[in-house]
């Protein structure tokens, strides 16, 4: 019986997934891509509507390839529609680099940028 208890033990102390991306103040974040100087409003609830930001659909599965306190990166494949890889490290809970790059509609794109809480959404 104790070495059941024991064995389970790290699974119970494992921080949940994509922890990072739920510490980020929720509201409205304004991304400003590094390339062209434009900008778009997000209004984050949970965080992970920074990891598609070419791929506004649902239903995409994913894989996360880090998933650290201060950065994540995560794969995404949306059947028939492509497939990107993101990258979000945090500064702070107001403030993230965000990477992104993959394929939409058989045409690859590749942008970075930085996303700053603005206030509510």
């Amino acid at each position: 019986m104790a070495a059941a208890l024991f064995a389970a033990w790290p699974i119970a102390a494992q921080a949940p997934e994509l922890a990072m991306l739920d510490s980020l103040k929720k509201g409205g974040w304004l991304l400003r891509i590094r390339d062209d100087g434009s900008q778009r409003k997000i209004c984050l609830r949970t965080g992970r509507e920074l990891i598609q930001l070419r791929h506004r659909q649902p239903g995409c599965s994913d894989f996360i390839v880090k998933d650290g306190a201060s950065e994540v990166v995560v794969q995404y494949t949306c059947r028939g529609n492509g497939y990107g890889r993101t990258s979000i490290r945090r500064e702070d809970n107001e403030l993230v680099q965000v990477n992104t790059q993959g394929i939409y509609n058989g045409v690859p794109f590749a942008f970075g940028g930085e996303a700053r809480f603005h206030g509510p959404c």
